[in-house]
């Protein structure tokens, strides 16, 4: 009968550790059953990026304006900050969350050596002190975001093969030492962050090369993949990681045809889909990834 009455008390105070225990918890008492009706699960979140940026171009005369898509609500405004001039034909890149640049271009009578500099999220535009070597226009950029950007090619006075380099933050420029295979104009740029540029196709005269500059060492190489055919006009984007896209551009005629990089063997394929009409020197970007 003792045993008893002490296995009757034992189980009393288990029982009321028991629940002291639950009624500390953050669920009081049903965390271990069910959620409390006062619970609601997050909602998932996907990053999608603040903005993206048009700048200048040519509406039957230069402009240099600068209109802005807000993401997620793809609101369009102008910001306040114009570009230094008023000139087309510009190259562009961006240090995500932190600047996007605007380097030279056409205005007019003249071709442009500097760089404008639209600092996030405030807009403002500066111009920096550095410039590119040589005036020109249709070169073409791509960056490793939080590293440097890069500016390749293009129209103008003197060489077309070298590539200019912006590293951030200090943006300080270096002319590399790797060039171009070709001193081309009017090609397609774009990055793998990280990892790899590569500049594609372009004219004098038309190619379909495709070389590829490595971080960090900047060393280029040519791939031994090539565009489906030599051309002008041709516009790149990537999604990091994944695979970069070569489309349209102009052959012997406008193509609507889209090559695909796929990272990191580089090999080329022709994708089936193909642009809405054959054209060339569309524009092109990526969402890259979902998170």
């Amino acid at each position: 009968m003792a045993r008893l009455t002490q296995a009757i008390k034992n189980l009393t105070r288990l029982t009321s550790l028991s629940t002291r225990v639950l009624a500390d918890t953050p669920f009081q008492g049903t965390a271990f059953v069910q959620r409390p009706p006062s619970y609601t699960v997050p909602a998932f979140q996907v990053s999608a990026g603040v903005a993206g940026y048009f700048g200048g171009g040519w509406s039957g005369a230069n402009e240099s304006n600068i209109d802005k898509i807000a993401f997620v609500v793809d609101t369009k405004t102008t910001i306040s900050a114009t570009l230094t001039s008023a000139r087309n034909e510009m190259a562009g890149m961006a240090n995500s969350a932190v600047a996007g640049y605007f380097g030279a271009g056409d205005f007019g009578a003249n071709i442009a050596d500097n760089v404008d500099k639209i600092t996030f999220p405030a807009d403002t535009k500066t111009t920096l002190s550095a410039t590119i070597a040589t005036v020109r226009y249709s070169m073409r950029g791509f960056a490793n975001s939080a590293v440097a950007g890069y500016f390749g090619g293009g129209q103008g006075p003197g060489r077309r093969d070298d590539i200019f380099k912006i590293a951030f933050p200090a943006d300080t420029m270096t002319t590399l030492s790797a060039t171009l295979s070709a001193g081309v104009f009017m090609h397609g740029g774009m990055a793998n962050s990280g990892v790899a540029g590569y500049f594609g196709g372009g004219a004098s005269p038309q190619t379909s090369g495709i070389d590829k500059i490595t971080f960090p060492a900047d060393t280029k190489t040519t791939l031994s993949a090539t565009l489906t055919t030599a051309r002008n006009g041709t516009r790149g984007m990537a999604n990091s990681g994944v695979a970069g896209y070569f489309g349209g551009g102009t052959d012997t005629g406008q193509i609507s045809g889209i090559d695909k990089i796929a990272f990191p063997a580089d090999t080329k394929t022709t994708l089936s889909a193909t642009l809405t009409a054959a054209t060339a020197s569309a524009t092109g970007f990526a969402d890259s990834g979902s998170l």
